[in-house]
Order: structure tokens, then sequence, then C-alpha cells
């Protein structure tokens, strides 16, 4: 083995140690809002955009998120959307705040067996304008993303701060998709 072939190996090892620790491409840690008011987060939102879950992929439009607070300090969560052919879909599950210094990080678990809640995901408001009139919720992994709205839709120009602000955060905007809501009265 030569010294250019030795050095070339050494390289690419290294190359390679530094993508497998996430040492490459890493993305800072998702900041999230310094404070949150449940009280005035609770009740309805309209989805103008996402990065969609696998749950969400029969969603077509129309899609609302309610939540409500329960007698326990959890939230009630009720997921809406309407199918292409005007199916009506409903998920309904918990959300809680873990710890209560950093509300603005909830999770939330769709699946209960015997009173017991499995898979909890991370649910962090991300973005949030100071009259609640919008609000944007992440995950770390920037997998999944949504911007929620008290109205059906959103002024470009409010639409495209929240754009900027995710890019900041390390979110690709092109995997949002924009969600038509003219069954509520979009114009």
């Amino acid at each position: 083995m030569g010294h250019d072939s030795f050095s070339f190996w050494i390289v690419a090892a290294l190359a390679v140690g530094l993508v497998v620790t996430g040492i490459v491409g890493a993305k800072p840690p998702l900041r999230v809002v310094d404070e949150l008011d449940l009280a005035r987060y609770l009740g309805t939102w309209y989805a103008v955009a996402s990065i969609p879950t696998p749950f969400e992929r029969n969603c077509a439009r129309g899609t609302t998120a309610t939540y409500a607070l329960l007698p326990d300090g959890q939230i009630e969560v009720v997921n809406v959307c309407f199918s292409a052919d005007g199916r009506r879909i409903e998920a309904r599950g918990r959300a809680w705040v873990p710890d209560p210094r950093v509300p603005a990080k909830l999770k939330v678990s769709f699946l209960n067996l015997w009173g017991l809640r499995f898979f909890p995901a991370d649910y962090w408001v991300i973005d949030l304008a100071a009259d609640y009139a919008y609000a944007v919720v992440g995950h770390p992994s920037r997998n999944y993303g949504w911007i929620l709205s008290r109205t059906p839709t959103l002024p470009t120009e409010v639409l495209a701060g929240i754009r900027d602000r995710l890019a900041a955060q390390g979110y690709d905007w092109s995997r949002f998709r924009m969600i038509d809501q003219t069954i509520h009265g979009q114009p």
C-alpha cells in the first residue's frame, strides 16, 4: 500500500467517523418559545401547512386541531381532516407538559391501551404570535412540523416571516405542504 493510498483511507475513515457521530451536518438544538400560556393555547387551530406524519397521509384538506384542558391537567387533542373523497378522519390523543419549567415542550400520544399512553412524541411550540393568532409546532428531528392559525389562512407576509424563522431553525421549507382549507370558508 502506497503513501497516497494510506492517506486516502485515513481521511475516508475520519470522514465516516464524523458523519456517524453526527459532527458533520448536525443541526443546533431546536429552540422553543420562552413562554407558553396553555390557557390561551387551548381551542381550535387550522393547519395552514405541515410536514405531515404518516398518520396524515390520507388527509387531503380541512385539517384542524382542537385542544381542551382535562380535569387531570392533561390536554385532550382532537385532530380532524378530510380525505380526497370527503370522508372525515379523526384522531384523539392526550398531551401533557413533562417539565413545567418548559411548558412549550409538550408530549402527545394518540395510542391509549388500558388507560396507558404509549409512544409519546415531542410536540414543541417553536414560534408563536404575541396574540396567539398563529403557532408553529416542531419536532427536534425536524421531520415534522405544523403551522397553525386561528383562521383558515395567514397573510402572505406572516407566512413569509414564519418560513424565514423555520429556516433559521434548520427546517427545509420545501418539505412543508400547504393545506387546503376551503372546506372551512377559505377564500
